[in-house]
């Protein structure tokens, strides 16, 4: 198979070309521009009318690059560059001959909302690897990113920086006023940058750039134009400091009652320009409680929920510190990494040990610096250290122990960041007491070096990763560590050795992949990784399983130049074949999907999965137990949104799932609905709704009295609603108002509960025999779960990086042991009669620039 894709991808990358109006390569226009000098500040006000702007030379040669890669762009454009010693300057001119009919729509900073844009890319490094996104449309709604890894976008990064925009005869203007305290670039008396401009005309669904992105090339930053004449630009150092007062009401329950606490906390957050290419940002007792709350889920697996880090600090600057580990294909490589934020400030692991319902939910961060930059060489680096303390639950029991966590990424680029080297590292050390001495690992260490290679034209990747951990411990951490979900040492048909007197466990993990990722319209990947059963990373990263190794491979057909079905499609293929690292067959599968845009701007998404293809095994289902044989299974999904631009946007999603022969199946639906009521008041609606019948649902392992151990399972019917609304309005682009609710409810009921009997079997009958223990059968288990999650943010930007937080969170939890008969209106309305937990934050800061 593989010979066959690489023979392909190399004819095609030989006779196939990119799309254009006529069927060449389209030919590019001038890629530099000259960026001229201020004598003093301008008047941003998205007027041309500063004096250097009449003496400055226009960029005109933008093409269209989606849905027609090298045409004529409808409309023109026109962008002229400016600095002076505190500021660059950027001023864009957009023609449209029906200025009524731009696009235009409020919305808090950093949303996307469906209008015209204008976007400046900034590559100040001038490396071809990182840069910097700001974006504003005709309302004056800004949105900014930091960019990593030629294309890898940080939406957490919030740049202090400044536009005006106006409407008039001739179309839409756009003045830019990024101050260059906000940009990292190398000390030079001779400055130049890589600079591309980027517009959004969206009642056309149409892009145009200066110089010409093409889609079918690899990257973002490395396909940027240049801009030159800067001269004597001042160092970047500078120091800003952004203090910050928090009052939080929270609801606490105590003793028969509940207490509502006032509290009146500060804390900093500060960033400083160690040297023209180092950052150190830094946060002292932070306050995140303007955040999004996580959304309702119940878990019924053995593997951990991965929760996205929604928390500015730890997101901004993330990607530099990002070292994936199980990716199947480099372009999607999942949750799984070598740091994941959320370990900092977690929910304290023996709450339920020790801590009861007014046990402290999060760990407290009492303070936390992260160091990042890039030299000239084309080194980058990124640095994180973070301490959080100790909290007690009942009668001063430790339930997290103060803990000290540090990371450390490096990446070196060689041939213009065609070929990039790195090395990680993370470290976490535990101040263990007499609580938590026995349950949790007292130190964690793990190292790794990866590297990616580009060729031929950048269309063909090579990436390499290598890993290896230590974790250690008191004894019975470390056969904890053993016996989790993550490694299994202990089930009984297995190769791995359980040593319950083992004081520190070893691992690692590798990974290598080859791939086509750029050029014509065939593309592919291929990888081959493989986890040791003892490498451990979920200290301070995110792993769900070791003793794992897998072959996989990707192809997919891209045709980006509309046809006369739609106008852009994508059809992708997939196979893999997973077993553990002794050989034990875990899971051999096929999936293809396909992803099409029609003409009238609807998108359509289709798969289907074969999985558990030959004879396979479920390592994991037993719970430590021996390997269950599975049978094969299938599932198919779909899904469609309307056009975007609509005042009312629906879409609609569903899946489906079969397998042991049909005993075991699922099939869910999820529609919803975007609404654009004005220019100010938008929001959401969905529902989400899934029925599944699991036949072999792990129920519990016990032990008989001769101690032999009893792997059972049971027939479980559930079914799990949840409906998620959001509100948004938007006085100005610095005052908004959001509201979140999220209602969800899950209830199943077990029935027909067995035991393992020949969990190897060819038939699915003979795997399972009743089990005797009529205590545990004759009351099989139930649950009715619900949930509510709700908030409210006011966010008053009142001065340029200064904020104003006003926060009201709700929660409700209730859970029963029945299924019940009620409806989920009922099972709602039993849930509104729970206690609810609120809390109510006001949260002010202000920021500082010296």
């Amino acid at each position: 198979m593989l010979a066959v894709v690489v023979a392909m991808s190399l004819f095609q990358s030989g006779l196939v070309s990119g799309p254009s109006t006529n069927g060449s390569r389209p030919t590019p226009g001038p890629r530099s521009a000259t960026a001229i000098r201020s004598a003093k500040p301008l008047v941003l006000d998205g007027k041309d009318d500063d004096e250097v702007w009449r003496g400055a030379t226009p960029i005109t040669s933008f093409q269209e690059f989606d849905p027609i890669q090298g045409k004529e762009p409808r409309f023109r454009t026109e962008a002229k560059v400016a600095y002076d010693g505190r500021n660059l300057y950027v001023f864009v001119r957009m023609y449209d001959p029906e200025p009524e009919k731009i696009l235009r729509q409020l919305a808090r900073r950093d949303i996307r909302t469906d209008t015209d844009q204008i976007k400046v890319i900034l590559d100040p490094y001038h490396d071809r690897r990182s840069g910097y996104e700001f974006a504003v449309n005709p309302a004056g709604v800004k949105r900014d990113f930091a960019i990593y890894n030629d294309g890898q976008e940080d939406d957490a990064w919030d740049g202090v920086w400044d536009a005006a925009t106006t409407i008039d005869a001739l179309g839409w203007t756009a003045e830019f006023r990024i101050p260059l305290s906000q940009l990292r670039y190398n000390a030079a008396q001779s400055q130049s940058f890589g600079f591309g401009v980027w517009r959004d005309i969206e009642r056309f669904k149409e892009r145009v750039s200066w110089p010409l992105y093409r889609r079918d090339a690899p990257g973002l930053v490395s396909q940027l134009g240049e801009v030159v004449g800067f001269v004597d630009l001042p160092s970047p150092r500078r120091l800003e400091v952004r203090p910050y007062a928090v009052t939080k009401n929270t609801t606490l329950p105590s003793g028969t009652g509940y207490n509502h606490p006032q509290q009146l906390t500060g804390g900093l957050d500060f960033k400083y320009g160690v040297s023209s290419n180092l950052t150190l940002d830094g946060t002292v007792n932070p306050d995140f409680g303007q955040v999004e709350a996580d959304p309702a889920v119940l878990n019924l697996s053995a593997f951990e929920t991965f929760f996205q880090e929604r928390r500015p600090f730890f997101i901004e600057g993330n990607g530099l510190l990002s070292f994936p580990i199980n990716c199947y294909i480099v372009r999607d490589c999942g949750s799984e990494n070598l740091f994941y934020s959320r370990r900092i400030g977690r929910a304290p692991q023996l709450t339920d040990a020790y801590g009861d319902a007014s046990s402290p939910t999060g760990t407290t961060i009492l303070g936390a610096t992260k160091l990042t930059g890039r030299t000239a060489s084309g080194l980058s680096v990124g640095a994180l250290e973070a301490v959080t303390g100790r909290e007690e639950g009942t009668l001063g029991r430790t339930i997290e122990p103060r803990s000290n966590y540090s990371v450390f990424r490096a990446t070196q680029d060689l041939r213009r960041g065609e070929t990039v080297l790195g090395v990680m590292g993370t470290l976490v050390n535990r101040s263990n007491d007499r609580w938590t001495d026995s349950s949790l690992r007292s130190g964690a260490l793990v190292g790794g070096v990866d590297f990616r290679h580009r060729f031929l034209g950048s269309r063909y990747l090579v990436v390499g990763r290598l890993v290896g951990s230590r974790v250690t411990g008191s004894p019975e951490a470390i056969a904890a560590t053993q016996t989790d979900a993550v490694h299994y040492y202990q089930r009984p048909d297995g190769a791995l050795h359980y040593n319950p007197t083992r004081t520190s466990l070893s691992g690692d993990a590798e990974e290598v992949t080859f791939g086509k990722v750029g050029g014509g319209q065939f593309r592919f990947e291929t990888s081959y990784q493989r986890v040791s059963p003892g490498f451990e990373p979920n200290d301070l990263g995110f792993l769900q399983r070791g003793d794992w190794q897998a072959l996989a491979a990707w192809e997919s057909i891209q045709f980006s130049k509309p046809g006369p079905f739609f106008r852009q499609l994508y059809w992708n293929f997939n196979q893999w074949s997973e077993a553990t690292t002794a050989g034990l067959a875990t899971d051999r599968g096929m999936n293809t999907n396909v992803h099409l845009n029609l003409p009238n701007n609807f998108w359509v998404h289709l798969g289907g999965t074969f999985a558990g293809l030959g004879t396979n095994f479920c390592d994991r289902c037993a719970r430590g137990g021996p390997a269950l044989r599975v049978d094969h299974a299938q599932s198919m999904w779909g899904g469609f949104q309307a056009d975007t631009r609509w005042a009312v946007t629906p879409a609609l999603w569903f899946n489906t799932w079969r397998a042991d022969g049909g005993r075991t199946s699922s099939w869910g639906i999820s529609p919803a609905v975007d609404l654009r009521v004005s220019t100010r008041w938008t929001g959401s609606f969905g529902i989400d709704y899934r029925r599944s019948r699991d036949d072999r649902q792990w129920y519990g392992n016990y032990l008989d009295g001769s101690k032999a151990s009893h792997y059972t399972f049971g027939h479980l019917e559930q079914r799990t609603t949840s409906l998620t609304a959001r509100v948004n309005y938007t006085a100005s682009p610095t005052l908004t108002v959001q509201v979140y609710t999220q209602p969800f409810v899950s209830k199943g009921q077990y029935t027909d509960i067995r035991e393992l009997n020949n969990p190897r079997a060819a038939s699915y009958t003979d795997r399972f025999k009743p089990y005797a223990d009529t205590s545990v059968t004759n009351n099989p288990a139930a649950f009715n779960y619900k949930q509510f999650r709700s908030n409210l943010v006011v966010r008053w930007e009142y001065r340029a990086g200064s904020a104003l937080f006003l926060v009201w969170q709700q929660g409700r939890l209730d859970s029963e042991s029945i299924y019940g008969n009620r409806s989920f209106g009922a099972d709602l309305n039993q849930l509104w009669q729970a206690h609810p937990d609120n809390t109510l934050l006001i949260k002010l800061s202000y920021w500082f620039d010296r």
